[in-house]
């Protein structure tokens, strides 16, 4: 997986907007988040703790140097060492058998390998997580800008139904049913603040960032969302490929096999050999030798870690498998998710939504020149708003299930 941060392009964008708000399209979401989420800047020091591991198994191990010296000679004293005194001399050298060496270090380069693809899988999910937010905002800021004109307009008409009570020409009972309905307005927008300060909190988590974010989405955004040639068959291809948590599973169980065949070979006994210098106490002065040691594998022939390891690939194989089914009935479903929010989508009239705009115009004027009744305005109102709103909510979720599919394919399917 390779990840392209755009940078400057992010700061320069950054810097052209008030400090008070943060205006960005979703790829340059994509790239602050990838830039500077801390999660993922952390992960980032995990590679490189595994890369390290991965060095220091690559080094030999280290000989041994010993030095024997005469602390007493009861002709001679103490620290009797000099020229015909006594010292001797050692160097040791552990050399390995049956490619331990080797065997640890494969097990590390996979071991490495697995945590770049955690790593691969943490952005994939946090990216995922910040779509869905960021899409979900932008309609949600739709809705408010909804009802923030609704709430102006209805408070210049209750303002004059004000004036006209004072003046008796209407009932209380009409000034005080719209002042519920502006009420009932106001509140509705308190509630989707709430539900939009939330996601605010977590955009600037994942962005990183302290300032509001807006969410800036066009019709050429919204329009690159389609299926079009895209099958199960071929998506649960790419997804089998690509899922990086599904790599994580197959990366455990090279894992579990390498590990296997490195508790094998630690069954094999070592040799340490060197060379030693004895001035005089053998049974010629300053005699030199070798000699060689190796362990006898008479008890511990390493039988426990081999039996576990042996069982780790059969848990690991198993656990892939699973991961296998899971991952292809995820993008089924998935699939069928895109179908039931691209039908919902399609069925709404293109026109539906500048039909009731164009009538909300006229419904206000109307209302005060008293062509519709009371009811006929407050029940138009009420439709309109939440016909609106339940519009803004199919398209963020329309997105969001093919944000969705991006996820479950591990793949970016709609650029």
């Amino acid at each position: 997986m390779r990840i392209h941060i755009t940078g400057l392009f992010i700061l320069f964008s950054i810097a052209l907007h008030a400090q008070d708000t943060l205006s960005i399209n979703i790829r340059q979401a994509d790239s602050l988040f990838l830039q500077h989420n801390l999660e993922i800047l952390a992960e980032k020091y995990q590679i490189d703790i595994a890369k390290s591991v991965e060095v220091q198994d690559r080094l030999w191990n280290n000989p041994t140097f010993g030095v024997e010296i005469s602390a007493y000679n009861p002709s001679r004293g103490f620290l009797d060492v000099g020229k015909g005194g006594q010292k001797a001399f050692t160097i040791d050298q552990l050399i390995t058998r049956a490619g331990k060496r080797n065997k640890q270090v494969a097990l590390d380069v996979e071991s490495t390998r697995k945590t770049e693809y955690q790593f691969y899988d943490l952005v994939r999910t946090l990216k995922f997580e910040l779509r869905q937010i960021f899409f979900e905002s932008h309609f949600l800021g739709q809705t408010i800008g909804l009802y923030d004109n609704q709430i102006a307009t209805l408070n210049t008409t209750v303002n004059a139904f004000q004036k006209e009570y004072e003046r008796k020409n209407i009932s209380l009972k009409e000034v005080v049913r719209l002042k519920a309905l502006l009420f009932q307005l106001s509140n509705d927008r308190a509630e989707i603040l709430l539900e939009l300060q939330e996601n605010q909190r977590d955009l600037r988590t994942l962005l990183n960032v302290e300032q509001p974010v807006k969410a800036l989405v066009d019709s050429a955004e919204i329009g690159r969302y389609q299926m079009q040639n895209l099958t199960l068959a071929a998506l649960r291809d790419k997804a089998l490929q690509s899922r990086a948590d599904l790599k994580v599973i197959q990366s455990s169980t090279k894992q579990a096999e390498l590990n296997y065949t490195l508790q094998k070979a630690l069954a094999r006994p070592d040799i340490q050999v060197g060379v030693i210098y004895d001035q005089a106490s053998n049974y010629v002065n300053n005699y030199v030798g070798v000699n060689a040691a190796v362990t006898l594998p008479f008890f511990n022939r390493n039988q426990g870690n081999i039996k576990a390891a042996r069982s780790s690939i059969s848990y690991f194989k198993t656990a892939e498998n699973a991961k296998v089914n899971s991952v292809s009935n995820e993008v089924a479903a998935t699939v069928q998710k895109v179908n039931i929010a691209e039908k919902a989508y399609q069925s709404v009239e293109s026109q539906f939504t500048d039909q009731f705009q164009l009538l909300s115009k006229g419904i206000y004027d109307n209302f005060q020149k008293r062509n519709i009744t009371l009811l006929e305005f407050i029940d138009f109102i009420e439709t309109y708003n939440e016909s609106v709103r339940a519009y803004n909510r199919l398209q963020a979720d329309r997105i969001k299930v093919y944000e969705e599919l991006n996820f479950v394919v591990g793949e970016e399917l709609f650029n």
